[in-house]
């Protein structure tokens, strides 16, 4: 079984803060730039743990540090997904 996976635009100015908060989480969520130009994000997030990640991630869309928060099927679960 696969992650949950997210995409999110990120504000560049406060990127590094984002990922410092999320990385202070142990085991919540895997984050990745996977578009630096856009500063879009993509997460991988233990389905036991989505509900936290959301409630995290409906926060910093209130602060203005995330938008556009997208649950797309997660590409590695795709056989011909470049990593």
């Amino acid at each position: 079984m696969y992650c949950s996976y997210f995409q999110a635009k990120i504000s560049k100015q406060d990127a590094w803060f984002f990922v410092a908060v999320l990385r202070s989480w142990e085991h919540l969520v895997l984050d990745r730039t996977i578009d630096k130009q856009e500063s879009i994000f993509e997460f991988f997030v233990p389905s036991c743990l989505e509900d936290q990640f959301l409630d995290l991630m409906h926060y910093f869309e209130k602060e203005g540090i995330v938008s556009d928060l997208k649950k797309l099927s997660n590409r590695l679960a795709d056989p011909s997904a470049t990593v």
